[in-house]
């Protein structure tokens, strides 16, 4: 698996308007530390060659000393993110988060990097079936793909997977990292933030 380490980009995708909290999401504070600094904590020592954030407000994120990226095409919210990521990317394979998932497990994350293989394009895990494509890998080969779906405007993540070799992670895959899926949670509104401040407690 060392050899694979060595061709993975982490991406941190910093964008949305934080419409429902009110505030910019990733600056709340959990657990003493702020949402993006946990995802970034969480996913520092995956052995990748480089962590860069995807952001339209760099100065904003300054004192986290990452190499950020301003989206290549404004305006396409999640989907445009990960494109952003991957045209950037210095290596094959990035592993994209959202930076506002509190309870990332970096566990989870190495048994993901893991399944990539040279017949592989994304690695996601699915809750119910439905992929969690903002806790996912993708490899180079997607940029086209995506590109198509980004000209077209069609901007739901997972429209482009069934184009590519998709190797999902169902619950009794990742369950004996993650068996409530916490890693998946991501807050969007100030009773989600309350609730996961329980949690930490």
């Amino acid at each position: 698996m060392g050899s694979r380490l060595k061709h993975l980009t982490v991406a941190i995708i910093a964008g949305g308007a934080s419409s429902r909290m009110g505030r910019d999401k990733a600056f709340l504070k959990l657990g003493g530390l702020t949402l993006i600094e946990r995802v970034i904590a969480a996913s520092a020592n995956l052995g990748q060659s480089e962590t860069i954030l995807i952001t339209n407000k760099p100065d904003a994120y300054e004192h986290l000393a990452l190499q950020t990226y301003g989206d290549v095409i404004s305006g396409m919210g999640s989907l445009g993110g990960i494109y952003t990521a991957l045209t950037r990317a210095a290596n094959p394979a990035t592993l994209v988060l959202a930076c506002d998932m509190p309870f990332i497990n970096p566990d989870l994350l190495r048994f993901m990097i893991a399944q990539l293989d040279e017949e592989t394009d994304i690695v996601v895990p699915r809750v119910d079936g439905y992929p969690q494509a903002m806790h996912a890998i993708y490899k180079k080969t997607c940029l086209a793909p995506i590109r198509a779906q980004l000209d077209a405007n069609r901007l739901k993540i997972i429209r482009f997977y069934g184009q590519m070799r998709v190797t999902y992670l169902d619950e009794p895959d990742y369950a004996p990292y993650d068996a409530e899926a916490r890693s998946f949670t991501n807050l969007n509104t100030p009773a989600e933030l309350a609730r996961a401040r329980q949690m930490i407690e």
